[in-house]
This record gives C-alpha cells, structure tokens and sequence, in this order.
C-alpha cells in the first residue's frame, strides 16, 4: 500500500467512451467486427491519459537495465504487425501478481511477478506478442469503447452490508479493473501473438509451456490461500480454458521448432530483481505488516490472513472478521475524532465515538451497526494521527463474536507503531537470486533455501516449471528467492 493514497489514484474513474458503430474488418484476421470502436488518434489519447494513471497506481520498476530488456523484447515482437500505426510501448509494473494486459495506443505491461514466474526469453516473448495480439486485433480498444475501465469499489465488506454511509467506511480502494476478454478474443491473441514471436525467432512452444505455468501457480495460490485464486491475476482477464491451452500446443507445432528460447539470458536479466511485495508497498511476514518507508508495523491475530495492494492491507478469517487499513491524507488538520465525525463516517449513525491513544499517538475509534453477508455486525473504525494524516483500520466484527475475538480486534489496533530500528535493519523485501544446483543435491534440498513457511517445495517446482517427480540437473541455474 502506498501512504495517504487511499481513495486518489483510480477512484471514480469510469471512462465512458461513446463513439459510433462500424462494421469494420479486422486487418489482422479479417474478421468482420461490428462495434464502437476508436480511432487511432483516439486510441493514443486514451491509452497516454490511462498510462498516467496506472502509473501513479502502481508504479513503474525502476531498474533500467531489466526495463531496457523487456523493452526490446517486446520491440523485437512487434516490429512485423499488422498495424504500422501503433507505436508499441512495455512497461514493468511494480507488482507481484502474475499479470499482464496492453491499453489502446500500444501501451503493454507486464508485472514483476510475470518475470519472476516466465522461465525464458521466448515465454516472455510470447506474453508480449499475445498482448500485441490483442491492440492488434483491436480487443483493448472495443473493451475500452464499452466502458470496461473503472473501480472495484466498495468491493468484499460494503457491498453485502445495508446501512448508509458504510460505503465509504469500508471502501477497499481502487484497482485497475479490466473486463475479461472473450474466448474468441483471447484466441486471436494467441494466434497473432505466435505469429509475431515465431517472427521474430522465438521458439513456438514457449507458448503452451507458459500458459502451463500459469496454471500451476494459479493452483498453488488456491492451496496457500485455501479459496479461489487472486481475482487480479492473469487469467482474471485473460480466461485460460483446457481447449485454449489445447489449441495453442497444436498451433505451435505447426510452426518451425528451430527458434531460440534464450533461458539462460532471460534468467540472467531477472536476477536480483525484487520478488513479492517491495518495500514501496510495504511486506508482509508473518502476521506482520510492515511498511519500512513510512515507518509503521502491526500485527493481526493468529487466524487472520493478510493481503497487501496499493491502496490498502486486508486481513480476513474463515469466522467472518475483515479488517482493512489504509492511510488518508489530514488536509483539513483535524483530530482524529473530528475526522471521523465530520468527514470520514459524516453520514452515518455511529452508536460511540470516543479518544484513545495508540502508542503515544493521538487516535479515536466509533462503531456502527450493519450487516455482513446478510448477518448482523458490528462496524467499528479507529483513526490514528500519523505524520500527515490518518492511519485508519475498518473492522467488521460478527454479532455474537467471542470476548476473545473482540480483545484480538482492540490488541491489533494497539499493535499498530513505529518499527523499530532492529526491524528497519531486518525486514526486506525477498530478492529472485539465482542458484547453480551441486551434486548429490534434489529439489527438496534447493527449495528448503527459500524463506517460506509453506510448500516449499512446490512454490519451487513452479517457480522453476518443473513437473511434479521430476528431478533438477546438476550443473544448471535455478531460481531461488532469498532474504538478502
């Protein structure tokens, strides 16, 4: 999460683009296309306005030379399309969800967590030259053009609670939300993007070997949260099917099986590159959250699971308890009982509001009632004065909670400080090293390297795509992730 950006970078943001219809024919595939559909003069317009915003959303990697890298893959990749219009541009966002998705314009992104999980220069290849596929194809202008860019809003807590003024109360921030593309969009990408990778001497296999990859780690991120994967990650927005990975396994084998894969300078580019959250966003150990830049730790209970973005921490548990924190800026120099009556919670009917102190800090806490999935909760928020503003956490506290839980609440507001200089010294944030296997070393040896406290070994294998039985070869680079 970034400070005092709670509510600024994407909020309200609903572009709404009404253009006329054409039935046009793709230059590309030659399908015919009936839709509202941009100009190219417009498509740039669009895609340099949302850039920005993406841009102070989430940030930009800011190694040059790893930059220059993905930037002239992806130049490689698009030097022979269909549209001699488009200007392509890439772009590494700050991020470690597996992602990757191209504005209107020639704008295409791939996340840090992307890098970390492709395994050559060909799969990055291939992610870049589908994501061309689809400015190609004119996708992300016709997503654009029907109004598919917007806020998730209120999102898990204040959508399922009925009672005014709970909206902004328990609003999770922004997140750039782009709708899924259809099945049939999704494989036009695929065969344009072969097309381009194939092009530009990439081997074609690259193509189903990553899509596989995506698949093990969305399975893994299944396991380690035990629900449904991140909504954000890749196939979120680019729906992956068992026919879809069929389909690009035999289109690639019909191209030539002579093109360069180049894992060895894929691996070499990526080494050293920050791996999960960075401390921009602040990190995550444990029940931890700790953000060594603006300064501040807490700790949430033992049942609770913590989730970082860059608007805010969510901590939720199987019992039905949410918590989320966030920062807002202070711009009217009020005391945190004043902001929240008069501006955070101004609407609602709050049944306390009094002062407390928080480590020697100046805070105050309110409640109100609502509902939580349809059952009776109670809302209570805490404000607490912090350098230029509020550190806020939002509790949704099921009726009839135990004593136990209600004090886990209070004892995790009164977590929240300062870190220490032992922790600023300590907590970093994980690095992507890479690590040349010796012999008589397996898997189980490698992996048990790594920092985490769960599925070791299978975070390995997927990190690495190596197939469950399967051994790593003496002699031969894999990545790791370490505490340096």
């Amino acid at each position: 999460m970034q400070q005092f950006k709670s509510f600024l970078p994407l909020t309200g943001l609903f572009t709404v683009i009404m253009l006329l219809s054409a039935c046009t024919t793709n230059p590309a595939t030659g399908r015919q296309q009936f839709a509202a559909l941009m100009s190219p003069s417009q498509e740039n317009q669009v895609g340099a306005s949302e850039h920005q915003k993406i841009e102070q959303q989430y940030g930009f990697v800011t190694d040059k030379a790893l930059s220059e890298y993905v930037q002239r893959v992806g130049a490689s990749v698009t030097a022979d399309t269909e549209r001699s219009d488009v200007r392509y541009k890439f772009y590494i966002i700050d991020s470690p969800i597996v992602n990757a998705f191209a504005l209107p314009g020639g704008y295409i992104y791939v996340s840090r967590g992307l890098l970390a999980l492709a395994n050559s220069e060909a799969e990055l290849a291939s992610v870049l030259g589908h994501e061309a596929g689809h400015i190609t194809g004119r996708h992300s202008a016709e997503r654009y053009s029907h109004s598919v860019i917007g806020t998730l809003g209120v999102g898990v807590l204040s959508a399922a609670i009925g009672s005014d003024g709970v909206s902004q109360a328990l609003n999770l921030g922004s997140n750039l939300y782009l709708s899924s593309y259809s099945r049939d969009q999704e494989n036009e990408a695929d065969t344009l993007g072969l097309r381009y990778m194939t092009r530009a001497g990439y081997a074609p296999h690259a193509v189903p070997s990553f899509l596989y990859s995506l698949q093990r780690q969305t399975e893994l991120e299944a396991a380690l949260n035990g629900r449904a994967a991140n909504q954000y990650n890749y196939f979120a927005t680019h729906p992956a099917t068992s026919d879809r990975v069929s389909k690009t396994r035999a289109e690639s084998n019909a191209y030539p099986q002579d093109g360069a894969d180049k894992r060895e300078a894929y691996l070499s580019a990526i080494d050293g590159m920050v791996y999960g959250d960075s401390a921009k966003h602040g990190l995550i150990r444990g029940q931890s959250f700790y953000h060594p830049e603006i300064d501040f730790t807490y700790t949430v209970p033992d049942d609770f699971e913590l989730t970082n973005s860059t608007a805010q921490v969510v901590a939720s548990n199987k019992k039905g308890g949410v918590v989320i924190f966030d920062m807002a800026a202070n711009e009217k120099a009020l005391s945190p009982a004043d902001y929240i009556r008069s501006s955070w919670l101004a609407d609602a009917k709050l049944n306390t509001l009094e002062r407390i102190d928080v480590n020697g800090m100046d805070a105050a806490t309110a409640s109100f009632s609502g509902q939580v999935s349809g059952k009776a909760a109670e809302i209570r928020v805490v404000a607490i004065k912090f350098k230029q503003g509020f550190a806020r956490f939002q509790m949704a506290i099921p009726q009839n909670s135990s004593s136990s839980f209600v004090e886990d609440m209070k004892r995790l507001t009164y977590s929240f400080r300062p870190m220490s200089a032992a922790e600023k010294r300590d907590i970093k944030p994980y690095t992507l090293r890479l690590y040349k296997v010796k012999s008589g070393e397996d898997v189980k040896d490698v992996a048990a390297k790594m920092p985490f406290d769960r599925e070791k070994e299978q975070r390995f294998r997927v990190l690495n795509a190596i197939p469950d039985g399967r051994e790593v070869a003496t002699g031969t680079r894999y990545k790791i992730i370490v505490e340096e």
